[in-house]
């Protein structure tokens, strides 16, 4: 079920169902719209009696307005919100510690001010109700998971704080993830594995599950594709498992992530050890029998990140996408990562896994047998229709497969007399080598076309502000942010890599023929020749919309962020002038004005 409707005369709400995450739009004729306060959303799960999903907003005076004093004065009921789509995910506020899974009923009720510019009561008549099943999600052989990341948010800050380490000082390759990290502003301790659990959500349910499973069945064996490596809980199995010799490991070796005697860093200073390094050490020291690591990355990198579960040689499951086995890939980047429990995929990615070893991963090798040359199919009961490419490739069929999406993405607006979509995540998304990029920056002209998306880069992008009819796009990479108030300040993300690491795009997905494009390919014509990715098209309405909310998500936060990016070289000055700022607009949210609330 991608979404669920429902209306009450003049307004009406749909529920696009994603993966452990609702995404509640609403609608509202024009002629109701006079006097729109915003939304209040009350949020009953099946096991309570339910909650009013919080405003980051209230009003300067509350008193002024209809209340519930039983209430904080953020709560919905009492601060309306100010947007026409709002994403909720479990765990955010409410349920902490132990998210529910399982039937939500969302009522949502447009909320008006009289002529006074006071907020009037609530009206149940006019309030709408949609039911979905929210839970990480699965269909058929399928399932999916996410990142929450998002450290630069109101939601991280308020959970840990804004200068919460995300590692030991010093560390070593494993330790102790159940250690005190340190505390919030409630004075709350909180321990790595807190962190971990709440940025890593389900991307982290779906690997150590699967891992687990590997390591309580002895008849199991994994194969593995790394590029980074350095997540201690899953370290501390990978080691178990060498020491079990059931476990092999292609690790990229890359310069970033290969010391060798002389090697220099692009900075010229000589470069210790790596994780990566010491990882091939320690599974070295550990292996036995059948336990075997090569390093290796094509001409440029091993850039797969992928699990391959085998029994007797024979492909059990497959784990792969954009998401690196490591801290910052697994909790920092926003990433996502698909798991297939179907014979016929996982058969095929064990075999590229033989045909790599045997070839000892190199370009040359690779690029003349036939997985470099082909689309692999799948569509069997459970299995929505795929079709996978592995790089690296030829020039010419590396450029044949990108403009296979291209031309995918032009066809938006075209196809039928709906409007098209196009939304999208795509790291270091620039014009240097990309046909896709080209798409993608020309299909914002085309106002017959919704289109959202983000980076991690501001080369080459153009910012669409809300409102305008070619949609919107924003990096997501904002590291020097100023929030007036009421927000508290966020991280400001420099050394930690990317923050929006995905690697996907999504045309149609609410058409006919919605499709995703994901995996670990840059969707750049460079990578599609030199490194070692793979590429996934997925036609299924219900996986085209889970990756949809994710795009929109991503997109309104850092938009926001982006809005208060600056270089401002007076901090303090800054802070003060968005301070007067925010204290008239929020006067004038008290009398009726409009104001845009972010996602976290």
């Amino acid at each position: 079920m991608a979404s669920i409707s429902k209306s009450n005369g003049t307004f009406s709400v749909r529920a696009h169902v994603g993966d452990a995450k609702t995404l509640l739009a609403f609608n509202i004729d024009k002629a109701e719209a006079q006097d729109l306060a915003g939304f209040t959303i009350f949020c009953k799960p099946k096991r309570d009696e339910g909650f009013y999903l919080q405003n980051t907003l209230q009003f300067e005076r509350p008193a002024d307005h209809a209340q519930d004093t039983s209430l904080p004065p953020n709560s919905s009921i009492n601060a309306p919100l100010h947007k026409f789509r709002w994403l909720h995910v479990p765990g955010s506020v409410h349920h902490a510690e132990n998210p529910f899974y399982g039937p939500y009923t969302y009522t949502v009720t447009p909320r008006y001010f009289n002529e006074n510019g006071e907020l009037q009561p609530l009206d149940r008549s006019k309030s709408v109700s949609v039911t979905v099943n929210v839970q990480p999600f699965v269909k058929g052989k399928l399932r999916l998971g996410f990142t929450r990341g998002f450290t630069q948010s109101q939601a991280f800050v308020h959970n840990f704080s804004k200068n919460a380490p995300l590692t030991p000082k010093d560390r070593d390759l494993v330790y102790d993830t159940s250690e005190e990290a340190g505390a919030n502003t409630h004075g709350e301790e909180f321990t790595y594995l807190d962190e971990y659990k709440w940025m890593g959500l389900t991307v982290r349910e779906q690997i150590f599950k699967l891992l687990n499973e590997v390591l309580a069945d002895k008849s199991l064996r994994v194969d593995i594709f790394a590029y980074d490596l350095n997540e201690p809980d899953l370290i501390n199995i990978l080691l178990k498992l060498a020491k079990q010799g059931r476990i092999r490991i292609i690790l990229d070796n890359a310069p970033l992530h290969a010391t060798r005697k002389g090697q220099k860093a692009k900075s010229g200073k000589a470069k210790g050890p790596t994780w990566e390094d010491k990882f091939t050490a320690a599974f070295k020291k550990a292996a036995k029998n059948n336990a075997e690591i090569l390093r290796a990355h094509f001409q440029r990198y091993s850039h797969d990140k992928v699990f391959v579960v085998s029994k007797g040689g024979k492909g059990k499951k497959v784990l792969t996408g954009s998401t690196n086995f490591s801290v910052t890939g697994m909790y920092v980047n926003s990433n996502h990562i698909l798991v297939f429990d179907d014979p016929a995929v996982a058969q095929t990615y064990y075999k590229l896994f033989e045909a790599v070893w045997a070839d000892g991963a190199t370009k040359k090798a690779f690029v003349a047998s036939p997985f470099a040359n082909k689309s692999y199919s799948f569509k069997s009961p459970g299995v929505p229709r795929t079709e996978i490419t592995f790089s690296p490739h030829s020039k010419t069929y590396a450029l044949e497969v990108l403009k296979g999406i291209a031309t995918r993405v032009g066809q938006e607006g075209k196809r039928g007399k709906a409007p098209g979509s196009v939304l999208f995540a795509v790291m270091q998304l620039d014009g240097s080598d990309s046909t896709v990029f080209k798409a993608l920056a020309k299909i914002h002209a085309n106002t017959r076309v919704f289109s959202f998306g983000i980076s991690d880069t501001t080369k080459g992008i153009k910012l669409y502000k809300p409102g305008t009819r070619q949609g919107i796009l924003v990096t997501g990479k904002p590291t020097s942010t100023v929030l007036p108030p009421p927000f508290d300040q966020v991280p400001n993300i420099g050394g930690v890599g990317h923050q929006v690491h995905h690697k996907f795009v999504v045309c149609g997905f609410n058409g006919n023929d919605p499709v995703v494009y994901c995996g670990s390919s840059n969707l750049a014509s460079g990578g599609e020749q030199a490194n070692g990715d793979n590429l996934l098209a997925i036609h299924d309405p219900d996986v085209a919309t889970a990756f949809a909310i994710e795009a929109v998500g991503l997109v309104d936060h850092f938009n926001c962020l982006d809005n208060y990016a600056t270089k401002a070289a007076s901090v303090q000055g800054l802070k003060e002038e968005r301070a007067a700022k925010e204290k008239t607009r929020l006067q004038d949210a008290g009398r009726g004005g409009r104001e845009v609330v972010p996602r976290h």
